[in-house]
C-alpha cells in the first residue's frame, strides 16, 4: 500500500486531495493545525489508512513529532513514504496596504507557506528517496499575477515556484517534485463542519472562465493523482496551472 502525507489535509483542497487518495487505496497521513477540522476529519473517514496528526508545519519541533507518529503508524521497520503533498499554508490573501502590514503578518504568511514547506521536505527526503516518490508543492496562480494588496501570499507562493524546480534538480532522478497552481477553486462545501457553506455562483463567475465553472477540489485531486502516477514519471521540476484558463484570458475594461 502506498503512503502519502498532505498538510493542510483536513479542510479545503487538501481534503480533497485527501478524499481522492483514499478512494484510490492510499494510506494517507494528514497534518492539519485545525484541531475541530481533524476531528471532523476522524468522523467522516473512520479508517485505518488515515492518520490525522494536529501539527503546525512552521513549528520544526511539531514536524518532528508528526514524523515519529506516522513511522509508528506504519508499523514497518524501515518506513518509507510515496508521495508528499505540501498544502499547508495561510488561505486570506489579502493583507491590505504594503505600507500598513504588520512584519509579523508577513512572516507569517511565509512560515506556513514556505517555511513549513521546507521542514516538511527536509523530514521526508530520505523517507521518499527510499521508495522513488514523489512530492507536490501546492502554489497558486497568485505566483503568476495579483489583486491588490496581496503582496504577503503572492511572495510566498511564488517562493514555492522557485524551491520546486531547485529541489527537482537536486532530487532528481531518485525524487520528482512539481507544483500545482491553483486558480479558483470552491472551497466551502470541504471547510470543517462549524464553517461550512454550499457553493453558490453567479453567470459571471463562471464566464470568466473559458472552462465555463469554478473550479473544485476534485481538479485539483486529480492533478495529484496524475502526478503521482507511472504516467508522470518523465514531469519534474513543472508548475502545472489548475484555473480552467481564467488567467489565460485577457481582459479590458469597457
Amino acid at each position: 500500500m502506498k503512503t502519502a502525507i498532505v498538510t493542510g489535509g483536513a479542510q479545503g483542497i487538501g481534503k480533497g486531495v485527501t478524499q481522492a487518495l483514499i478512494a484510490q487505496g492510499w494510506r494517507v497521513a494528514v497534518l492539519d493545525r485545525d484541531a475541530d477540522a481533524i476531528a471532523d476529519l476522524q468522523a467522516e473517514i473512520p479508517l485505518d489508512t488515515l492518520l490525522a496528526l494536529r501539527t503546525d508545519v512552521s513549528s520544526e519541533r511539531d514536524v518532528t513529532k508528526a514524523f515519529e507518529k506516522i513511522a509508528a503508524w506504519q508499523g514497518d521497520d524501515t518506513p518509507t513514504l510515496d508521495l508528499l503533498v505540501s498544502n499547508a499554508g495561510l488561505a486570506d490573501p489579502v493583507t491590505g496596504p504594503i505600507e500598513a502590514l504588520d512584519l509579523a503578518r508577513w512572516r507569517a504568511f511565509q512560515d506556513s507557506h514556505v517555511t513549513g514547506a521546507f521542514l516538511m521536505v527536509r523530514a521526508a527526503v530520505p523517507l521518499l528517496r527510499a521508495a522513488r516518490g514523489s512530492i507536490i508543492l501546492m502554489a497558486s496562480t497568485r505566483a503568476l499575477q495579483s489583486e491588490p494588496q496581496t503582496e504577503a501570499y503572492a511572495a510566498a507562493k511564488g517562493a514555492l515556484c522557485a524551491f520546486t524546480h531547485a529541489l527537482a534538480v537536486s532530487l532528481g532522478p531518485a525524487i520528482r517534485v512539481n507544483a500545482i497552481l491553483p486558480g479558483w477553486i470552491e472551497t466551502r462545501p470541504f471547510a470543517k463542519a462549524s464553517a461550512r457553506e454550499a457553493a453558490d455562483h453567479r453567470a459571471i463567475d463562471r464566464d470568466q472562465h473559458p472552462a465555463g465553472r469554478v473550479g473544485e477540489p476534485r481538479d485539483i485531486a486529480a492533478t495529484v493523482l496524475f502526478l503521482a502516477s507511472e504516467g508522470a514519471s518523465f514531469i519534474t521540476g513543472q508548475q502545472i496551472v489548475v484555473d480552467g484558463g481564467m488567467t489565460r484570458r485577457m481582459i479590458y475594461a469597457h
